[in-house]
C-alpha cells in the first residue's frame, strides 16, 4: 500500500540540538553539578509530557527533589530557559516537510511535549501551521510509546498504519509504531535519513530531504 502520510517527532527531528546556552542557564540557576541536574531533569519529564505536571509543578518538584529552595522568580526563569532550550529547528527537515506537502502527502507532528515548551514553539515557528495534524502529548494525557497516541494520530490523519511513515529519534518510540503496522525510521541525521529511505525503497514514493 502506497505511503500517504509522514509523521514527525518534534524534538531532535524537526529541531536541531537543544540550545546549549539555555541548558547552561538552567544549570546555573539551580547551582547543581551538571550530572545531578541532568538526572533530575529527566526523572519527571515523562510525567510532564503526559500532562500530569505542568511547567510550574515540574520545576517545583525538581526544586524539592534537589533539596533547593527556589523562589517564584527562579522557577519562572527555569520555565523560560527550558522552553528556549527546545525552540530550535532543523532547516533541512522543515524544508522537507514542505516538499512532502507539495507532493500531496499528509504530514503530522506527534510529540511528547509539555505546556510551556509548546506555547513557546507555537509563538516562534509559523511553519507548524503547515502540518495537517498536530498531536501534543500533554493535551491528551498520554505519551509515546503508548499505542493510544499513535492510533489517535492515525485517526486524525485518516490513514492506515501501513500508509504512514513515522520518524523519531528514540528506538522505543519507533518500535511502538512498527508494532501497530506503521513504517518507522529512527532519525539521527538528514544524511542517515536519506540512506534509510533509499534502503527501504521509500525514495520511490517520497522526495529525499536535501542536505545543508
Amino acid at each position: 500500500m502506497a505511503l500517504r502520510a509522514v509523521v514527525f517527532d518534534f524534538g531532535m527531528v524537526l529541531t536541531d540540538l537543544p540550545d546549549p546556552v539555555a541548558h547552561a542557564e538552567l544549570v546555573r540557576i539551580t547551582g547543581l553539578p551538571a550530572d545531578r541536574f541532568e538526572h533530575l531533569y529527566w526523572v519527571d519529564r515523562h510525567a510532564y509530557d503526559e500532562g500530569k505536571l505542568n511547567g510550574l509543578t515540574f520545576w517545583q518538584k525538581f526544586s524539592a527533589d534537589a533539596g533547593l529552595n527556589l523562589g517564584e522568580e527562579a522557577v519562572g526563569e527555569l520555565k523560560l530557559w527550558d522552553a528556549r532550550m527546545w525552540t530550535t529547528q532543523n532547516p533541512s527537515m522543515v524544508a522537507w516537510q514542505q516538499r512532502l506537502k507539495e507532493c500531496g502527502l499528509r504530514t503530522a507532528i506527534l510529540s511528547n511535549m509539555g505546556d510551556v515548551v509548546h506555547a513557546n514553539i507555537t509563538r516562534e515557528f509559523a511553519w507548524l501551521k503547515r502540518f495537517d495534524v498536530l498531536v501534543w502529548s500533554y493535551q491528551l494525557g498520554i505519551a509515546k510509546p503508548d499505542p493510544a497516541i499513535y492510533r489517535y494520530t492515525l485517526e486524525k490523519l485518516g490513514t492506515q498504519p501501513e500508509e504512514t511513515l513515522f520518524l523519531d529519534d528514540k528506538q522505543v518510540n519507533i518500535e511502538a509504531a512498527r508494532a501497530l503496522g506503521m513504517k518507522g525510521i529512527v532519525f539521527s541525521t538528514v544524511e542517515q535519513l536519506r540512506t534509510d529511505l533509499i534502503t527501504q525503497g521509500l525514495d520511490r514514493e517520497l522526495p529525499l530531504p536535501e542536505i545543508g
